[in-house]
């Protein structure tokens, strides 16, 4: 599902075929977000009641961040579905670029000739929803790049593509 609407003016990205993650990627960010926004307001408010409630000084800061911690995670659960629409990615002529990010775009680019290894991870949730993950080794060592929510079978076609694209590019330096 290409779309052009990832593109950023000033950046000579203008022209480039983006490609989405699947939708379903917003199921598995969300239920991340939430069993975890879960587990760590649930233990800051016991440890709040546990610590004398509202009558001690301990207790009402321990449930006040329990109560921050769960408005942070409904807030990140409301902006969960956009922010999947927003990673993209791009193959190039010489590289792969990574869109990622609302308000903190990220655009990251990944030249073929440097990819040594490209690994398929699929959690299961991600198995159940038919979803792969693509993480990309390169000769950097601080390099982090993945891309999440691809379907299945074009994980693989993916992988066997820029396999294919590094080998030629690693034989031409």
């Amino acid at each position: 599902m290409p779309r052009e609407r990832l593109d950023e003016p000033g950046l000579g990205l203008t022209g480039t075929t983006w490609t989405r993650v699947s939708p379903k990627l917003v199921w598995t960010e969300l239920v991340s977000t939430v069993l975890v926004g879960a587990v760590v307001t649930a233990g800051c408010v016991i440890i709040g009641v546990v610590s004398g409630g509202f009558t001690g000084t301990a207790g009402t800061v321990w449930t006040l961040i329990g109560i921050a911690v769960a408005i942070v995670t409904l807030v990140t659960a409301v902006l969960t579905p956009r922010r999947v629409r927003a990673i993209g990615y791009a193959l190039r002529d010489d590289d792969l670029i990574l869109r990622r990010g609302l308000m903190w775009q990220r655009f990251t680019a990944v030249p073929y000739g440097r990819m040594q290894l490209v690994d398929v991870n699929r959690g299961p949730l991600d198995r159940v929803l038919g979803m792969s993950e693509l993480k990309f080794v390169t000769a950097a060592a601080s390099t982090n790049v993945r891309i999440p929510g691809i379907p299945f079978a074009d994980a693989d076609e993916l992988r066997d593509r820029l396999v294919e694209l590094a080998e030629s590019r690693r034989a031409g330096l």
